[in-house]
């Protein structure tokens, strides 16, 4: 398995776990929690979506 597909692997799971975590928080009604968890996931997309970019440019994936 190529080292780029085990990187976006992760960042699947990580955008994964922050959807999950902002479903929790309003379910917890933590409305502070769920705004974290929509930076998070703001965040791990833009990454993730970065780093493909890279790999693509690069002839990984």
């Amino acid at each position: 398995m190529n080292i780029a597909k085990v990187v976006m692997f992760i960042f699947a799971v990580a955008a994964m776990l922050s959807m999950i975590s902002i479903g929790y928080a309003i379910a917890a009604k933590t409305f502070l929690g769920a705004i974290a968890g929509l930076i998070a996931l703001c965040a791990v997309m833009f990454i993730g979506f970065k780093m493909k970019r890279k790999f693509r440019e690069q002839g990984l994936l």
